[in-house]
């Protein structure tokens, strides 16, 4: 099982420290393979006053001193073609951002570096049609001929975060998962998927105590990873911390995730 986790967005490097000192069962859990996440930018944020990160040279050099303390594998956002290969010299993913899940350039520069690219599932796409996103990393890692069935040896995987239902909330279309694990492995994102987009007077809004149902309910239809944003204060957060959830509530959470999955799996 593939568990991502970690803060939202880069803080600062003693916050940063904390929370992957705290991850360290899950780093640890042979059943596991973990990856450590934080963006060094949030380009998305609802307000020009939100706060979004140290930027990319500076958050990559936080994310490296994750790495070489830790030895963890490490996720983190980009959001313009040019961070794609100076940020796959430190991290082990790139993640497409779902509102960026269409953009065509930024894909395929991802799918040249060496990183894994993880897609996020737009909030307002038919889950049917990720199978195009997956094409155009795909044909330049694969070739012309490559075929869905090809995905995850070439480094290409999907995430789903939820689909907009109505204006400021998010649901889970569980059946999107089964379909989109025909074209990429698939990894569900608890946290986000309990956000409420711009629910909070300039900033988004969520509530946690969903996200452990949902990530139970995912895993029983069947997944390949889990994705959780968390913090040591979800309360003090610069960024989605209605949705986060604390280390403890994760690592419980995890055993509670491979259990299912064992079931499901017979």
């Amino acid at each position: 099982m593939i568990i991502v986790a970690g803060p939202c967005v880069i803080e600062n490097d003693e916050i940063l420290e904390e929370i992957a000192e705290s991850l360290k069962d899950i780093a640890n859990n042979p059943k596991v393979t973990f990856y450590f996440k934080s963006s060094f930018d949030k380009a998305n944020r609802t307000s020009l006053d939100s706060y979004r990160g140290p930027g990319l040279e500076k958050g990559l050099e936080s994310l490296a001193k994750i790495k070489q303390k830790f030895g963890y594998k490490l996720l983190t956002d980009i959001h313009e073609t040019y961070q794609a290969r100076l940020a796959a010299e430190i991290v082990d993913v790139l993640q497409i951002p779902a509102f960026l899940c269409r953009q065509t350039d930024l894909i395929v520069e991802s799918a040249k570096s060496k990183a894994i690219v993880n897609i996020k599932k737009g909030q307002f796409m038919n889950p049917k049609d990720m199978q195009y996103s997956v094409l155009k990393a795909l044909k330049i890692r694969g070739g012309e001929n490559a075929t869905y069935d090809e995905s995850k040896k070439h480094g290409i995987y999907l995430t789903e975060r939820g689909s907009s239902f109505g204006y400021g909330n998010l649901v889970v279309d569980m059946r999107s998962l089964s379909i989109m694990r025909e074209f990429a492995p698939v990894i569900f994102d608890a946290t986000h998927a309990v956000q409420m987009p711009g629910g909070a007077n300039g900033k988004s809004g969520g509530d946690s105590k969903f996200a452990p149902l949902l990530a139970r309910a995912a895993s029983a239809v069947g997944i390949d990873g889990l994705f959780a944003e968390v913090h040591v204060n979800p309360k003090k957060a610069l960024s989605d911390g209605p949705n986060m959830l604390k280390p403890n509530e994760l690592i419980s959470l995890c055993d509670t995730i491979l259990e299912i999955d064992k079931l499901i799996k017979g």
